[in-house]
């Protein structure tokens, strides 16, 4: 059985002040919570500093980024071999935010995804159509495409042990989300694309809906099928807020 995660992906959002208070506000909410994992992404400057804070609790710690090269002269760049040093557990590759504002393609993505497998951590794979290609009816193109490009360098057997997030990118930060069926719909549809490879593989995968999740949408979400809690952004940046989503998720799954 599927255990859901809900993960909090702080963006360029954070201050030492604000990792502390927000770390100490989620362990108070959380602490009797069962039945979903958490984790919480802040920027790479306040990671150590959250490791701390949230050490002894149910709170695990992801990146938001990782480089496809291990060593060497990348200035300004975080390995995976760092980010495992300092106790990382899941590390966010392919958000809509990377591919469209540093031009990241599915190829490299995927490279990102080979070597955080090959460094023993947890890939949160984003993926998800914009606006206009939902328009034109290419969701399950699009989120195809970019689930091939692992597919098709590391086959299905990748994917155990990891993380898939579904986030049509016109539902992020913008209010909108998608429907509870219409999550369902593309959700399914990602778990049966991985099932023509390996059944197997895919009925154990997590699939996370991202987009616009928050408090009063979290609950029906959850009780789809398919979905195994979420990536949340702005509304992981309140305690309280994000205690909510992380409780219906573990409720969902009491069903």
């Amino acid at each position: 059985m599927r255990h859901p995660l809900v993960m909090g992906n702080w963006k360029l959002n954070g201050s030492r002040h604000m990792v502390n208070e927000l770390i100490d506000g989620l362990r108070k909410e959380v602490s009797s919570v069962d039945g979903c994992d958490i984790a919480i992404a802040p920027p790479f400057i306040y990671l150590d500093q959250a490791k701390h804070q949230a050490s002894g609790s149910r709170i695990m710690l992801g990146a938001q980024n990782v480089d496809i090269n291990l060593s060497g002269a990348f200035t300004g760049e975080t390995s995976a071999n760092m980010l495992k040093d300092i106790g990382m557990k899941y590390v966010i590759i392919g958000h809509s935010e990377r591919r469209t504002y540093h031009k990241e393609s599915d190829e490299l993505i995927a490279e990102k995804f080979a070597i955080l497998k090959e460094a023993g951590l947890i890939p949160v794979l984003c993926i998800g159509e914009t606006e206009a290609e939902n328009e034109a009816g290419q969701t399950e193109a699009v989120c195809a495409r970019q689930l091939d490009a692992v597919l098709k360098t590391m086959g299905a057997p990748a994917f155990e042990n990891s993380v898939i997030a579904y986030e049509p990118v016109w539902a992020i930060g913008t209010g909108k989300s998608a429907t509870p069926a219409q999550a369902q719909a593309v959700h399914k549809f990602i778990r049966d694309h991985i099932a023509k490879h390996d059944a197997k593989v895919a009925a154990q995968v997590i699939i996370q809906y991202g987009g616009s999740v928050n408090a009063g949408n979290a609950a029906e979400l959850f009780s789809q099928p398919d979905i195994d809690g979420a990536l949340v952004g702005g509304a992981s940046l309140k305690a309280d807020a994000f205690a909510v989503i992380v409780k219906a998720a573990a409720e969902a799954k009491k069903a």
